[in-house]
């Protein structure tokens, strides 16, 4: 039962029959939401706001024929106006049992929704170079794309996680002559790694396998046929590296990209250039010169250029360099352009903080292979900053100059490390302390969380043994007395419990997943504070052993609680114990 939709449509039923004239557009316009102070009321609507001046009408006079209405709604116990016209809603005590069966009822489903009505949504993350692991850098994006990727499987859309594999640059060159390095180091020479190759210890093994492989046969081949040939071991090896390092997190892709596929005689991008051409997208031209720092591949000549401006970018896009090479914008318009022919009308790009200048790009180019058919949504990871109490924190480097995500995983978890990272907007640089995330006080949030679940299992353990008589399986919680939950404490709980639904559909809808980290920290928040009113009100306690139809109401409370806190770590990604040591 989501309250905030249900009073959604009452508003808009209501509008409907009292201002027919307003149209079904603008009531869609209309929110239900908390009120700002939640000392207003449970719900506040704009109703009033949004149609008065459409209609010609003073918004206290829309907002008292509404009031007027509600008075007859017996799961409101009063309405008021507020302010210039605003409308805030108490609801009555049923309404909030009613929110306990259905979480009862509906269990891991609850909160879960058909928002996405099963269209397609493509999110592509993480994309990193497979040059070598996973290093910090990409842990966050990596988090994020795959909180999000679960956010909108779990409001209802068909998604496909995707993996860019960037196997077609100059640094996949370097990352074969730096491997072959290895492999000469395998058959015992002394090596010394340039300047500008990857130097890091993972290399080793893969050096070592193409000698196991090879012997030193590769010493008398053709360089061409060597780089070709170490250049797919590598790439199969690093690729692997990446998956393993991404499965330390739960994170698992079902497309893995190659870019290799759009380059080369009759590749993506060759076609995509051949339908732009044929779809007046593109044109012979001199960019204007630049004005501050040079756009990338700025070039002073006549060039083919992609109508980016048509679309909303600041320029219109060089498609091929003076070598006769195709620029890095010419894959990006060719493999949005796959995408969106295989069947991806939403698509989201998760990217680094280095990357935000290429979110007007990749929407024009989404746009154009569309024919404005589907939409683009780039979500920028802001830079984290490893600290350790306070003060930057250097972690051993096993792999070259990187601090990989093994690492942070290895010295924090799996758990703490997702919770942590979704625990603020992705658009803000972070601090990321090792010594809070390890603290097991109020203070770590992942802590935080995981505590209010043990502690709900920890007072079905007290109920067991001080009332073992008690019946509390799942059908009997599903119908013990919820209407013994009167208190205002008890209340205020289901309350937020009730706020779940719309939590997850306005997440899904802004693509926000740290919005789910929040909401269940504001619930343990919520269930921690309920709990420590028990040990100075008696009568508040969850167990009372002289009243087990009450013990077995709160109980049902405490399930409920425990089950959204549930449902809301599954979609962070993290384990929800019954236990913590």
């Amino acid at each position: 039962m989501d309250v905030f939709a249900l009073f959604s449509a009452r508003v808009a039923n209501a509008m409907q029959v009292l201002f027919p004239e307003a149209g079904a557009d603008l009531i869609a316009r209309i929110v239900v939401e908390p009120p700002r102070d939640a000392a207003h009321g449970d719900l506040s609507t704009n109703a009033a706001m949004v149609v008065a001046k459409p209609l010609g009408k003073n918004p206290r006079e829309v907002a008292a024929a509404l009031v007027e209405h509600f008075k007859h709604d017996t799961d409101v116990v009063s309405v008021e106006i507020a302010g210039p016209g605003f409308i805030n809603f108490r609801l009555a005590t049923p309404i909030w049992h009613q929110v306990l069966r259905s979480i009862a009822a509906q269990g891991a489903d609850y909160g879960r929704s058909t928002l996405g009505g099963g269209e397609a949504v493509n999110i592509e993350y993480v994309s990193a170079n497979p040059t070598g692991p996973m290093h910090v850098g990409h842990t966050r994006g990596a988090v994020f794309g795959d909180t999000l990727a679960s956010l909108m499987a779990y409001s209802g859309y068909d998604v496909t996680r995707e993996y860019y594999i960037n196997d077609a640059g100059s640094q996949i060159d370097t990352l074969a002559r730096s491997t072959f390095l290895r492999y000469r180091e395998a058959l015992g020479e002394t090596i010394e790694i340039p300047s500008g190759f990857y130097p890091g210890d993972y290399l080793i093994p893969v050096g070592q396998a193409l000698k196991a492989e090879f012997g030193d046969s590769l010493l008398s081949k053709p360089e061409a046929e060597v780089t070709a040939l170490v250049k797919e071991r590598v790439l199969a090896a690093m690729l692997d590296l990446i998956k393993t390092d991404l499965a330390q997190l739960g994170i698992h892709h079902d497309v893995f990209f190659s870019e290799r596929q759009l380059h080369g005689q009759g590749g993506d991008i060759e076609l995509t250039l051949a339908w732009l051409r044929q779809e007046g997208m593109v044109y012979e031209g001199r960019l204007e010169p630049p004005k501050g720092k040079a756009p990338e591949e700025w070039e002073d000549r006549e060039q083919t250029l992609f109508r980016a401006t048509d679309y909303g970018d600041d320029i219109d896009r060089p498609l091929i360099k003076s070598n006769g090479s195709y620029t890095y914008f010419a894959a990006d318009i060719a493999y949005h352009r796959n995408k969106f022919l295989r069947g991806f009308k939403h698509m989201i790009n998760v990217l680094g903080a280095d990357h935000s200048g290429y979110v007007k790009r990749l929407q024009a180019a989404t746009k154009a292979v569309s024919l404005n058919a589907a939409d683009m949504d780039v979500r920028i990871c802001q830079l984290v900053r490893l600290l350790k109490n306070g003060e930057p924190f250097k972690m051993s480097k096993r792999s070259g100059d990187l601090v990989t995500l093994a690492d942070v995983v290895e010295e924090v978890g799996a758990d703490a490390t997702r919770f942590m990272l979704m625990y603020r907007r992705n658009d803000a640089a972070m601090d990321f302390d090792f010594a809070l995330v390890k603290e097991q006080t109020k203070d770590n949030p992942v802590f935080y969380v995981q505590y209010a679940h043990a502690r709900a299992h920890s007072i079905f353990k007290t109920a067991a043994r001080d009332l073992p008589a008690l019946d509390f399986s799942p059908a009997a919680l599903a119908a013990a007395d919820i209407e013994r939950i009167v208190t205002p404490a008890e209340l205020d709980l289901v309350r937020v419990l009730a706020a779940w639904p719309r939590t997850v559909t306005a997440a899904a809808v802004a693509h926000e997943p740290h919005r789910i980290a929040f909401y269940v920290h504001e619930l343990a928040a919520a269930f921690h504070s309920f709990w420590a009113k028990g040990g100075v009100d008696p009568s508040l306690r969850f167990v009372n052993a002289d009243d087990p139809k009450l013990t077995l109401a709160r109980l049902a409370l405490v399930d409920a609680v425990r089950q959204v806190i549930v449902n809301g770590l599954g979609i962070l990604g993290v384990s929800a114990p019954e236990e913590l040591s």
